[in-house]
């Protein structure tokens, strides 16, 4: 009897790239700790945990009896009230409980828009570079990503202009991530108005990923103010993460906000993959809205000031240029012209203890850059990098 040949799995899973970091992390398992400590620059992890009382919350919740059954398909009703009344707050218009479904975190979140949004054949728009999970999203699905490039000279902001030409009878979406991953870009309110526009006119949806909202800078009045200022239910679609303001990624605990008849759409799609999310994250992160608000500004401060340190560490090298910078990232281009992004990000991290990631992570034409998580260590390990960094050649 001769083997029989193995069963064919998905072709659009086969065609999706594998998660790129892991193997970022590979390559600093060769670092032999010559400069000191590794600064792991490569994952945006919140570098420090979350306030107590918020894990006693947690605890509290866990211990409840309650919290072991099925909740809400959307979410648990406390935390989707508390959750619009902050967005109500944020962005100066009232938002109904209706229009919010919990997720079993942001990365969710878009799976499950992605899916009521597009079928296979179609196309969305994502700005490139893009966060490398919405691409591979879309293609498991069969869905094409279309890259919508950004220029550097534009601080990597995307442009109407640029986006319009390339929506055709199939596409379905243009997402924006603001503030940015990779980039650390920060869209004006303006740019986000546009696309608002384009999306309504056009007959399509804007999937607007604000997952880093909480790091804008202080005084920041709102976002932008689509919300307020159109009949946003009919083409946006809003996302959100606690993972990274709330310091809890490991809670898996996400948002959409939508009009209530793409909530109830989107709502048959929760069903089949989570049925509900986990309950005692939701019951700790509800109080945590205003429990920690202070601990939750501070944090948003220490945040800004390490990007402000990133730029003066890398102002004084050579060749090193930072694109942009804000929220949790920064987006560099590298002095080593011709030579791969990732043979200097194994480099950099095998001889000087540093680990990036490469540009072409995040899409085509990024050869020449490397992202940084700056969120990721404290101030005193980002003001290790220009000593890292200087006299480092390929």
């Amino acid at each position: 009897m001769h083997d029989a040949a193995p069963a064919p799995l998905n072709p659009d899973l086969l065609d999706t790239g594998t998660p790129p970091i892991p193997e970022a992390q590979g390559w600093a398992r060769a670092y032999d700790g010559r400069f000191g400590p590794l600064i792991d620059l490569s994952q945006a992890v919140p570098g420090a945990p979350p306030p107590q009382a918020l894990l006693n919350k947690l605890g509290e919740a866990a211990a409840d009896p309650a919290s072991t059954r099925y909740g809400a398909i959307t979410g648990d009703p406390p935390l989707r009230e508390a959750y619009a009344a902050e967005i109500s707050s944020i962005y100066g218009t009232g938002f109904k409980p209706g229009e919010v479904a919990v997720t079993s975190g942001c990365n969710q979140a878009y799976v499950m828009t992605m899916m009521a949004l597009a079928q296979a054949g179609d196309n969305v728009l994502l700005p490139t570079p893009w966060y490398f999970n919405h691409e591979m999203t879309l293609t498991m699905l069969g869905i094409e990503a279309r890259a919508l490039p950004c220029a550097p000279e534009a601080g990597f902001v995307p442009d109407v202009a640029t986006a319009e030409p390339l929506i055709d009878a199939r596409t379905r979406a243009i997402v924006l991530v603001t503030p940015n991953n990779p980039t650390g870009a920060v869209y004006p309110p303006e740019t986000i108005a546009a696309f608002a526009a384009l999306c309504a006119r056009r007959g399509i949806w804007l999937v607007l990923d604000e997952t880093y909202r909480d790091f804008l800078p202080a005084g920041t009045n709102r976002p932008h103010e689509v919300f307020a200022a159109t009949r946003w239910q009919d083409s946006v679609i809003g996302l959100y993460s606690f993972s990274k303001a709330y310091a809890v990624p490991g809670w898996r605990l996400g948002v959409i906000t939508a009009g209530e008849p793409a909530i109830a759409e989107i709502s048959k799609v929760l069903d089949c993959v989570q049925i509900s999310p986990v309950r005692a994250g939701q019951a700790a992160v509800t109080w945590g809205i205003e429990g920690i608000r202070d601990w939750r500004e501070r944090n948003r401060a220490e945040i800004n000031a390490r990007a402000d340190l990133f730029r003066e560490a890398m102002a004084p090298l050579n060749g090193w240029r930072v694109l942009s910078a804000g929220a949790y990232f920064a987006y560099v281009a590298h002095p080593f012209a011709g030579v791969p992004a990732a043979e200097v990000a194994r480099r950099l991290v095998e001889e000087r203890g540093v680990l990036a990631l490469p540009g072409p992570y995040f899409g085509p034409g990024q050869e020449n850059h490397l992202r940084i998580a700056i969120a990721n260590v404290a101030a005193d390990r980002i003001g290790l990098l220009g000593e890292r960094l200087r006299g480092f050649a390929l």
